[in-house]
């Protein structure tokens, strides 16, 4: 006899009721903004116009998302290359130094994110210690100035989303049969051509895992480019914080958090397209 509550659309019920209150409603919200209008003194005039869209398409602001998916793509590849090898480290590591290796990758997590960024603000100020350390090794004449650059802001993106690229990989690594790349050497291929063609396509599902959560939030990312950049970077996610803090612009916000959430949106549907193409191949 069937079971009644393995069927049952009842049980689908309270994540239906989660998703449309905490994402669908808000949703709505932001796209009933992007179509009205700015009224006087910050108001919000309620008439259908698509003005927020056009303005959106400015060379400027296009340019400002641009900028914005270059600096979340370097960061996504920058983590790839620097947290592959942990995930390796730490999956060839034997089971006690594993978990003290995942509990090292753990602790950011403990500390908060605005505080995490303020410490590395500190460490690379002009009387730093990095800068200090530098210049009493003579590496430099002069302090260099690594705050408020570009440099600083992705050197703060990658710090703090880097172990958001080490856990996925490490949970596809944990599970690999590292004999298969004796057997692959006993073949004749050589160690590169092993990680490649056999390490690197099972590992894939964590990779590809590791990118999303990586390169999503950071491309809306406000917080490190606000107090790493100054006002010299200016990225998508500052762009939208101002229209609603310091602009009070939130219908123009609207529309670029829409502009945003598609972009994000087509990334998604491309990778789940290259998936589909995947799995079609014979």
């Amino acid at each position: 006899m069937r079971n009644p509550l393995r069927t049952s659309p009842w049980l689908a019920l309270p994540a239906a009721g989660w998703l449309g209150w905490f994402l669908l409603a808000p949703l709505s919200f932001i796209v009933a903004y992007s179509l009205a209008a700015r009224g006087p003194y910050g108001t919000v005039v309620f008439r259908l116009s698509g003005e927020n869209f056009a303005r959106a398409a400015d060379p400027i602001y296009l340019k400002i998302l641009w900028s914005s998916l270059k600096l979340a793509a370097l960061t996504t590849v920058s983590c790839l290359a620097i947290g592959f090898p942990m995930a390796y480290a730490m999956a060839r590591a034997s089971r006690r130094l594993r978990g003290a290796l995942l509990v090292l990758v753990m602790i950011p997590f403990w500390t908060n994110f605005v505080v995490r960024v303020y410490a590395l603000k500190v460490l690379l100020a002009e009387s730093g210690p990095v800068n200090r350390f530098a210049l009493w090794t003579g590496l430099i004449a002069e302090p260099f100035a690594f705050a408020n650059t570009e440099f600083a802001v992705w050197l703060g993106m990658v710090t703090n989303y880097l172990p958001f690229m080490v856990l996925p990989i490490h949970v596809a690594l944990e599970k690999f049969d590292f004999t298969l790349l004796e057997a692959a050497r006993d073949l004749g291929a050589p160690a590169w051509r092993g990680l490649l063609e056999v390490l690197v396509p099972l590992a894939r599902p964590g990779i590809v895992t590791g990118a999303l959560f990586v390169f999503t939030p950071a491309l809306g990312e406000f917080v490190v480019p606000d107090l790493l950049g100054g006002a010299r970077t200016m990225l998508i996610g500052n762009l939208i914080t101002d229209q609603f803090l310091k602009t009070r612009d939130w219908p123009f916000g609207s529309a670029l958090s829409l502009l945003l959430i598609l972009t994000v949106l087509a990334s998604l549907l491309v990778h789940l397209w290259n998936d589909a193409r995947g799995a079609r191949r014979p």
